[in-house]
């Protein structure tokens, strides 16, 4: 074979090869295009959280770098998008009070959440002596005494976005909601229900999708 057909063939291969990755590149704008085009018309939200309230049954400190809690927070979230299901899954709830969890993590079940509606769970937050540092241990007696207690109870999971038939991969879900207790004045704020006092909060949570 003479050097000229190689240096042909070695040329229609190159060619080829380029309009094979012009033809690629030009797949993956057109998809990336309608899915701006798509995601524009249809404009996403975040769901919206609100902490609704809180149940305290128990929120003690068993020594000075041990706390127990016992507490049911209830938890609405709102689909804010008419046209955008969002399906929660591994979503989970845990109590933390300054930055250190006091609370093992409670699964909430999978569920499906449809346009502009709303889901209500009411997970139980429970730990028993949990280690903490002992400066936290002692804030928390001094919170008691002064009144009031700021527990920042999180939801953790993923997200998947539901527009007709289509539905997106998994998103990281991560909720925060502060929770501001005034367990030092609960005759006037909270209801006595049995060994528990139920405190309404209606606070707004933070959402990062």
């Amino acid at each position: 074979m003479s050097e000229k057909v190689c240096d042909h063939h070695e040329t229609v291969r190159r060619n080829r090869a380029r309009r094979w990755a012009a033809a690629l590149l030009t797949f993956v704008f057109v998809v990336a295009l309608v899915v701006l085009i798509v995601w524009a018309i249809l404009q996403p939200k975040k769901p919206r959280f609100t902490l609704q309230d809180a149940t305290i049954f128990n929120l003690n400190i068993s020594a000075a770098n041990v706390i127990s809690a016992t507490v049911q927070v209830t938890v609405s979230s709102r689909n804010p998008n008419a046209r955008i299901g969002v399906y929660y899954d591994r979503l989970s709830a845990y109590a933390t009070y300054r930055s250190q969890q006091i609370s093992y993590s409670t699964a909430i079940p999978n569920v499906y959440q449809g346009h502009k509606d709303v889901n209500v769970w009411s997970p139980f937050l429970y730990g028993v002596d949990v280690p903490v540092a002992p400066y936290n241990g002692a804030a928390l007696a001094q919170d008691r005494a002064d009144g009031a207690v700021n527990l920042l109870v999180k939801m953790n999971g993923r997200v998947r976005w539901k527009v007709g038939s289509f539905i997106s991969g998994r998103y990281h879900l991560h909720v925060a909601c502060a929770a501001y207790i005034p367990v030092g004045n609960s005759k006037n704020t909270g209801i006595v229900v049995g060994n528990s006092v139920k405190y309404q909060l209606s606070q707004r949570c933070s959402v990062n999708v």
